[in-house]
């Protein structure tokens, strides 16, 4: 069933039931639809997209931060039969730019915090770019858009006639580019419709459950996850804004029952309450079943200070990139905590394998790069087809990830290919070093790279923010990696904050290119 039939059934069944709430607690904003409402909405974006030229196989550009229009606008453009193309809301003018001239997007719907950044682009952006409609307030539309709310009063309701089937495109959604330039993952109906039922089928979200939505949407990851409840008419709360007291006010003020949250946010709320900044019992957090994490390799001691905090919690971690159409071809399963470090077991009707540089198996418990296969499979990377046969062979997706699998079956994420740092021809994975500094009581977050050695090729390096008020020294460290192989321990460190994407990955490349020269 495609995603939009699933959106018209939900009207049809829970249509005056509340479908989507959303949350500006800096403003203090509270606004909800109904599943009648987003369907209604859908199909207006559908109709008015339709008036302006957009066809079947066309792109549109979804240019907005989280908020309660954005839904409606990724399912409207989906049910004319075009294709979404949502952009990070990081990129500058210049990837914009990039991004929109690939996909050759007719029409592009943006948010006022955009403005600034198209001025510099828009006459490229005109060269495909026919439509701008504008998702935000009517003081601050452009003289060159059109204004949101006008076109969807302007617009009828009624279910656009255009024929879709499951296996026609869908989206093209960039790559977050933690290793280069972002790419266009092609994403079909089908993949969109899989996604829906893996993460169903791992989380057990029922029509009573309510999820926290935190992350961006135009990532897979934080829309993926949504599905889970979407496929069985759940509600859901989107949350802008990022701030312990405000996850825990919404969990308490909206009764939800699931949250998945990235790396950092778990830390924030753990050490919140570990300050006295947040006190669990000023909320009504009883209903509160389930946390996963998902997007970056997550470290066991966070998990186990977390089970003290919330030892009623269902946990699991999620693996995914956006080729295999977000998270879950690799997930832990609620009933494998024994097990927390590793990434788990293959996702509901995945396969997986573990590789060397030929794409020979390895032998169990041996690093070698993850597979995986699937119907969540990407179709392909939009007009690149050397890269697409490079990462897609015989079916299997290579995910550029190096894992191990050990005794029990259970996968173990080690690092990015890219991320390995090579010392005197021992390969180090940052990934490991990582997760041992995180067990540093004073130690809040932490990245580590290679630099450049003219001696040993590459060292290992760390830049550390330390929690607030710790004091904590280079000689402290030093004493503390003393745990740790001699080989692994950092021989540069930093202090400083550890840039991070939106999903929560530590950018690499930010930290190669500012500290290259440190060697």
């Amino acid at each position: 069933m495609l995603i939009t039939e699933i959106l018209s059934r939900n009207a049809r069944i829970y249509g005056q039931k509340t479908a989507l709430i959303e949350r500006e607690p800096a403003k203090n904003i509270r606004r909800e639809i109904t599943w009648e409402d987003f369907d209604h909405q859908a199909n207006a974006v559908a109709n008015a997209l339709m008036e302006r030229g957009i066809q079947k196989g066309d792109r549109v550009v979804q240019l907005m931060t989280n908020c309660l229009e954005w839904l409606p606008v990724y399912f409207g453009i989906l049910r004319t039969g075009a294709m979404a193309v949502p952009l990070n809301f990081r990129f500058l003018s210049i990837a914009i730019s990039r991004c929109t001239r690939i996909s050759e997007a007719k029409v592009m719907i943006f948010g006022p915090e955009f403005i600034e950044r198209l001025e510099p682009v828009k006459k490229e952006l005109d060269t495909s770019v026919s439509s701008y409609i504008f998702a935000g307030p009517e003081d601050k539309l452009p003289d060159y858009a059109e204004l949101l709310s006008d076109v969807l009063n302007k617009s009828s309701a009624r279910h656009p006639e255009v024929e879709v089937n499951l296996y026609d495109s869908a989206a093209l959604y960039f790559t977050s580019g933690t290793t280069g330039k972002p790419k266009a993952v092609h994403i079909t109906h089908r993949n969109l419709e899989f996604s829906c039922y893996v993460e169903n089928r791992h989380h057990n979200q029922t029509h009573n459950d309510n999820f926290l939505c935190i992350p961006p949407l135009y990532h897979a990851g934080a829309k993926m996850h949504w599905f889970g409840n979407f496929i069985v008419g759940a509600k859901s709360v989107i949350l802008k804004g990022v701030k312990p007291d405000w996850i825990l006010e919404a969990v308490s003020e909206e009764k939800i029952t699931v949250v998945w949250l990235l790396v950092p946010w778990a830390h924030d709320i753990l050490i919140a309450i570990e300050n006295g900044e947040l006190k669990l019992e000023d909320y009504n957090l009883d209903q509160w079943r389930f946390m996963h994490i998902g997007a970056q390799p997550v470290p066991p001691s966070l998990i186990k200070k977390w089970k003290q905090v919330f030892p009623h919690h269902d946990y699991d971690t999620n693996y995914g990139l956006t080729e295999a159409t977000g998270p879950g071809c690799v997930h832990l399963g609620l009933e494998n905590i024994h097990k927390v470090g590793a990434i788990g077991i293959p996702g509901f009707d995945w396969e997986c394998r573990i590789v060397n540089n030929e794409l020979k198996p390895v032998v169990q418990g041996e690093k070698g790069e993850l597979l995986v296969k699937g119907p969540g499979v990407m179709k392909e990377y939009y007009k690149n087809p050397d890269a697409t046969a490079d990462t897609i062979v015989d079916g299997w997706l290579l995910t550029g990830d190096i894992a191990r699998m050990d005794e029990d079956g259970f996968i173990w994420l080690v690092d990015r290919k890219k991320d390995v740092i090579i010392m005197g021809g021992e390969n180090i994975f940052p990934v490991e070093v990582e997760d041992f500094l995180m067990n540093n009581e004073k130690i809040h977050d932490v990245g580590v790279f290679g630099i450049p050695d003219e001696r040993l090729g590459e060292i290992v390096a760390a830049v550390i923010k330390p929690k607030q008020g710790c004091g904590l020294t280079h000689e402290e460290v030093l004493e503390f990696c003393q745990g740790i192989a001699r080989f692994k321990r950092p021989r540069k460190i930093f202090f400083d904050d550890v840039p991070r994407n939106p999903t929560g990955k530590i950018e690499k490349p930010k930290l190669r290119e500012k500290y290259r020269n440190a060697g």
